[in-house]
């Protein structure tokens, strides 16, 4: 039997029970990756709290991914629930006010009920950057991985291409143990011992030469459905291995067949690596405005 009042309730629990998705940038150098941590500082940590000290909440804030210590974000996104009714604007500019400098909050929306960072995202773009030059500026050590030594392009052009498509990235996975026990298993944080939680699909591999104030750069730009912990990292030093002529590059056919972390290159340092952006389909978008106030 239909009830008005049911209604009315469930829709005023509704309009109590946002949904907020946070587009964020930060500098990972000073923090010990995106998860909370016990006794570190956290880019989830530190959005937690600013949450508690705008909105007297302290919700924990889902993100796409688990980006680890000394990794940068250009368009990492989070969501929670808050029962405070805020205007977005209003939200976004109070969290910059007090979260620290090297966290910036770019957009704040109210997204779907059915919406989740991590869950919804279809696809995710990193950036890897690599200073040419002799000397790296110390404005720029904190953001790229320092390689003068000479660097056959188009290898590197080569070996980016040969990971396009859908594959079992097992040999480019992190093998640490520590992070497997630490983490349930999903996308940047997701232990590789599983054949299924190693297959990906990436929907472009390139580089590309670019200049800056400070000197000559390479950045990979790689897009995919989902990525392994380390995998980026492990897919640029492997493909810095094939430009020094360390590894051939018909190798990397075999690298991946081998499904052993042994057979691939060196891991990249950190700070070199940048979350670009996340894809979500449209599925952070409202079909209506009915719950907004």
């Amino acid at each position: 039997m239909f009830h008005i009042d049911s209604v009315i309730e469930a829709t005023q629990f509704a309009r109590e029970q946002q949904n907020w998705k946070l587009t964020l940038a930060y500098d990972g150098t000073d923090f010990s990756g995106w998860q909370i941590q016990p006794g570190e500082p956290t880019v989830q940590g530190e959005l937690q709290a600013a949450l508690g000290r705008v909105t007297g909440e302290a919700p924990l804030p889902q993100g796409s991914g688990r980006t680890d210590a000394g990794v940068h974000a250009l368009g990492q996104v989070a969501s929670f629930v808050l029962q405070a009714n805020i205007p977005a604007d209003n939200l976004q500019r109070a969290l910059n006010r007090t979260l620290p400098p090297s966290i910036r909050i770019k957009e704040a929306k109210r997204v779907p009920a059915t919406f989740h960072a991590r869950h919804s995202a279809v696809a995710k773009t990193y950036e890897y950057v690599v200073f040419r030059e002799a000397i790296c500026p110390p404005v720029l050590a904190r953001y790229v991985h320092a390689c003068s030594w000479p660097m056959d392009f188009e290898l590197l052009e080569e070996a980016a291409r040969q990971f396009v498509g859908e594959h079992d990235f097992l040999s480019f996975a992190a093998t640490d143990p520590d992070q497997a026990r630490r983490a349930k298993p999903f996308d940047e944080a997701e232990p590789p011992a599983i054949k299924k939680g190693s297959v990906r699909t990436v929907f472009s591999s390139a580089w590309e030469k670019q200049t800056s104030p400070g000197g000559d750069l390479l950045v990979y730009r790689v897009q995919g459905n989902g990525f392994l912990h380390h995998m980026v990292r492990n897919l640029v030093g492997t493909m810095l291995d094939v430009g020094r002529g360390r590894i051939p590059c018909k190798e990397i056919r075999a690298i991946l067949e081998a499904r052993a972390r042994a057979a691939a290159g060196p891991t990249a340092p950190a700070q070199g690596l940048f979350l670009d952006s996340v894809d979500y389909g449209g599925a952070d978008e409202f079909e209506t405005n009915m719950l907004l106030p």
